[in-house]
């Protein structure tokens, strides 16, 4: 896998001028700025929406030509390109029900053994299981000493998310929270970063156990969804939201099947158990990642 020279940043103590561009984030609207942003994607002005497209495509090298659809035009607005759809058999997904597959296009940011309940953010930053969890101390502890993997999905990547390995759906919870950018200078200066985000934790019950998948919001990036509820963010809200899946309401995907989607790019946090497979020694901190590559 290659390393993103752009991403070098990642492994790396942030300097003070880091620190100081990301000050503003604290100052500015974080949630009426990701409204605006919403709005301003589902534009149907056929000018402006191409004017969009092509910009995103130039400014971040978006390869067009993997997507079902590569005509520009016949996209009804900017957010409808930036969720397409990937032509068949472009991402093939590792086989073996014992391996897990990445769920994203996008790099890795960390990643590693859960320890003591805390996850690497970045050098010299760390939060806990239960922080990203929105609280839920019982289900933390079936992580500990398992692994945890940090994606962060670019503007130019495909921006679905699919299984990792076969699972039921058992819950899945809304966590309200600010919307700090989530690029490497961001993880590196904001402490608590992906506990302190507005984030969705879908938890499923594979083969090995338990598997959260974490989707987290960032500025512009607030809008979050997922194939059995569709949208779930924007509105916004205050109070963590909690549903519960079994009987008839049971949702079972296969691996490398789609289970959500950014409307807009951002983060996406693995928890696995313990008796999950180590993930491959290759796979390190600022690597590129394909959606399907085998991970253990």
């Amino acid at each position: 896998m290659e390393t993103n020279p752009q991403d070098k940043k990642d492994n790396v103590i942030c300097t003070f001028w880091d620190k100081i561009l990301t000050v503003p984030q604290y100052l500015i609207p974080q949630h009426w700025l990701s409204v605006m942003m919403h709005g301003f994607t589902r534009c149907q002005l056929h000018w402006l929406k191409n004017l969009q497209i092509r910009f995103v495509c130039w400014r971040f090298k978006v390869n067009r030509e993997e997507a079902v659809t590569a005509d520009i035009e016949a996209y009804p607005s900017f957010n409808a390109f930036f969720t397409r759809q990937l032509r068949d058999g472009v991402r093939p997904v590792a086989e073996g029900e014992e391996v897990v597959s990445s769920p994203v296009d996008g790099f890795v940011s960390q990643l590693g053994k859960i320890e003591q309940g805390r996850i690497v953010q970045a050098k010299g930053q760390d939060y806990s299981v239960v922080e990203l969890l929105g609280g839920n101390t019982e289900l933390a502890a079936q992580f500990e000493r398992g692994q945890f993997a940090t994606l962060y999905l670019s503007p130019r990547d495909y921006h679905r998310i699919h299984m990792p390995l076969a699972g039921q759906l058992q819950s899945m919870r809304y966590v309200p929270g600010k919307l700090f950018s989530v690029s490497p200078r961001t993880a590196c200066t904001v402490p608590r970063l992906f506990a302190r985000n507005e984030r969705v934790v879908t938890v499923f019950d594979t083969k090995h156990g338990p598997m959260a998948l974490v989707l987290v919001g960032a500025i512009f990036v607030g809008s979050m969804e997922t194939v059995w509820s569709g949208q779930i963010t924007p509105p916004y809200g205050s109070e963590i939201r909690d549903w519960e899946y079994d009987g008839d309401s049971a949702v079972s995907l296969a691996k490398g099947e789609e289970m959500g989607r950014f409307n807009m790019g951002s983060t996406v946090v693995i928890l696995l158990p313990s008796d999950c497979p180590a993930f491959k020694s290759d796979w390190q901190p600022g690597m590129n990642i394909r959606l399907g590559q085998a991970m253990t």
